[in-house]
């Protein structure tokens, strides 16, 4: 990707954001049903957006907590070939979760438990943190010139 002139593309931004979301709710997913169906009978929405299925109390809740953490690691790895600039991983990383809360709030009201603060916000920081550094990383990479030598 060529990083010269900024050309704002709003239908790229609006893709990107939608592509980061289906991704992490798809990786969310996985990561519930391979850690947390397996402890209850019927897996439903309400573990995705329900506040009270973040807690600590309960061996399944510290699944859904290790689910939510997992997928926002898997989502900085996402950003490094969604977003591909570390100057905008904390804004896809704010708005995807800022979008999760949207989502949360029209499902079961306002998330009035800390632990689901504590863990969302825990995530927004792994999320942006992890993926500035890997896309610093591969941004710092070394470009390889290889020289083209002519026969004479």
């Amino acid at each position: 990707m060529f990083y010269g002139a900024i050309v704002w593309d709003p239908w790229l931004i609006v893709a990107q954001i939608v592509c980061l979301q289906c991704l992490f709710y798809l990786t969310l997913g996985l990561f519930m049903s391979v850690l947390v169906a397996t402890r209850v009978e019927h897996m439903s929405l309400v573990y995705f957006f329900d506040f009270s299925t973040l807690t600590v109390s309960t061996v399944t809740g510290c699944f859904v907590i290790v689910s939510f953490l997992l997928s926002s690691l898997a989502g900085a790895g996402y950003m490094l070939y969604v977003i591909e600039r570390a100057k905008k991983c904390l804004d896809f990383s704010a708005t995807l979760y800022i979008i999760h809360l949207f989502i949360c709030i029209i499902y079961g009201g306002w998330p009035v438990s800390l632990t689901w603060w504590v863990v969302n916000l825990s995530g927004l920081a792994a999320m942006s943190l992890l993926g500035e550094w890997l896309c610093i990383r591969r941004e710092l990479r070394e470009i390889p010139l290889t020289r083209v030598r002519s026969s004479v």
